[in-house]
């Protein structure tokens, strides 16, 4: 090669390769300058810490041999001592460099070889963290791309600059592709890997639906009309949630388009797959009712300390409201973020006459009462004797049939019964050798202390030991609910992380 320093066509390789690499000049610079000093290494020695600077205006390359001042040498070649230092200028300190201007020197062929690789090697470097900055902040859009090769069923995407790369598992089932076809997908992770980029696309994420509906539905993009929730069976069906704050907006006619051609357009682009729309509401009720769509619904029962809704359809709607292999409610449930059981007419009014008799027979068998006076009692919302003992005296003398005289006697009958269970599950308990801890834990019943002796739960850390459904199968009939039982272990744990603190500041 043969060419000296000083070259004024250094700016110019610099200003087209910049170009070309659509990359900041100011790298290709930084890539020949390191280029450079990797050359002045191989002539004035490779433990040197030779260092090039190359003028940005003018192309102009200074070599120097830079030395650092320490107080005491560990290495000759680069180091000096600032007793030595002090020789050649009062004015040096330790941590200074002691910069000594080399002669240009002229490429070799082995030395312009290394000088390209490294430069080759910097751009390509930079073209990695450009594309990567790029793709970085496009997470969650959909882009469009060239199939450029398939490999047990993943497909490699030219998306222009870069490549992105979609798993087997991120196509729709049944789906099939070729080399050279267009693909459009959802950019959905970007990680910065050694060899460039890696831009994972999927076509079965949820969010792929809902930016497919946002390229089609203008009120969407706009945000007239927001869509709440997607829940996807990729192939075969989804279901997303709409909503507007406009009153003259209809945002499931405006999803749908006129005679359909809004939804086909993204069925078509989803390879047939079914989608329901509906309107989304804050009102969990209504909302459920909305997604399980397909069937009536008679009755919707609310739990939201568990998080769980229940649903009773008529009989004959049952298999409607589930789907085939529970599609239909497994997807309305990710829908609206609750778990959904479902009951016919018929097993829910089982269900009621069975708890109906089963509290009618406690207060019977508690209270000592006629059967009426038990039905009574269940009319009335009362589920449990200590109800019954704590009430207050005139809203349980308000049922129609009872005065305050009768009032109190159940009341008090109620009381000498609770007092009675009391004292004979203390004694059961001392029998079974239940621990002082676990008797004392607050919020757990004797009755239920009982049972889980009885199944050789006796010390605090026994209880501790139990999950939720471990605690539910052991007293399936505890009536508490899932956020107590959880509140209760939690509660019985607490003198473990005690202990552990302690053993840590020991």
């Amino acid at each position: 090669m043969g060419q000296a320093f000083g070259s004024v066509e250094i700016i110019q390789i610099a200003d087209a390769v910049a170009r070309e690499k659509n990359i900041d000049r100011a790298q290709v610079i930084d890539a020949m300058e390191q280029a450079i000093q990797i050359a002045g290494r191989r002539k004035y020695g490779q433990e040197r810490d030779i260092r090039a600077v190359i003028n940005p205006k003018t192309g102009e390359i200074q070599l120097y041999r830079v030395t650092s001042v320490v107080e005491e040498v560990e290495d000759e070649h680069t180091q000096i001592s600032l007793k030595d230092a002090k020789k050649l200028d009062a004015a040096l300190n330790a941590g200074d460099e002691i910069k000594e201007e080399l002669p240009p020197i002229d490429f070799g062929r082995i030395a312009a070889q290394t000088a390209k690789q490294v430069i080759v090697q910097k751009v390509r470097d930079a073209e990695r963290d450009l594309y990567y900055e790029e793709f970085k902040d496009r997470v969650g859009e959909i882009i469009n791309g060239t199939i450029k090769r398939i490999e047990y069923g993943n497909i490699t995407v030219d998306l222009g600059r870069a490549e992105g790369f979609i798993r087997r598992d991120e196509l729709i089932p049944r789906e099939t592709f070729r080399q050279g076809d267009r693909v459009r997908a959802l950019i959905y992770q970007v990680s910065r890997e050694r060899t460039g980029p890696q831009i994972f696309l999927s076509r079965t994420k949820p969010d792929f639906v809902r930016k497919l509906f946002m390229q089609e539905v203008p009120e969407i993009y706009d945000g007239i009309v927001e869509i709440r929730a997607v829940s996807r069976d990729p192939g075969s069906r989804a279901k997303i949630a709409v909503l507007t704050h406009d009153a003259s907006i209809n945002p499931v006619l405006s999803c749908v388009g006129v005679r359909g051609a809004r939804v086909q357009s993204v069925v078509s682009e989803l390879q047939g797959e079914k989608i329901d729309i509906i309107e989304y509401s804050d009102d969990p009720a209504t909302f459920v009712v909305n997604a399980i769509s397909s069937a009536e619904v008679s009755k919707v029962v609310i739990d939201e300390d568990n998080d769980k809704i229940e649903i009773v359809v008529p009989d004959d709607q049952l298999s409607l409201a589930i789907g085939r292999r529970g599609q239909n409610v497994r997807l309305a449930s990710q829908l609206v973020g609750w778990n959904i059981d479902i009951l016919t007419e018929a097993t829910e009014s089982e269900r009621r006459a069975k708890e109906f008799n089963m509290l009618s027979q406690l207060f019977i068998d508690a209270l000592n009462v006629e059967e009426v006076i038990a039905q009574l009692l269940v009319t009335e919302g009362f589920t449990s004797v200590e109800e019954v003992a704590y009430v207050p005296l005139d809203e349980l003398a308000g049922i129609e049939g009872f005065d305050e005289e009768v009032a109190a006697e159940l009341r008090q009958r109620a009381n000498d019964w609770l007092e009675s269970e009391s004292k004979q599950a203390q004694e059961k308990l001392q029998d079974l050798g239940v621990a002082d801890d676990l008797a004392g834990l607050e919020g757990l019943e004797q009755r239920i202390l009982v049972r889980l002796a009885e199944k050789d739960i006796k010390t605090l850390d026994d209880f501790a030991d139990l999950s939720t459904d471990e605690f539910k199968e052991l007293v399936p009939d505890a009536g508490m609910r899932d956020n107590q039982i959880n509140a209760l272990i939690m509660r019985a744990r607490e003198h473990w992380f005690k202990d552990g603190d302690e053993a840590a500041n020991a």
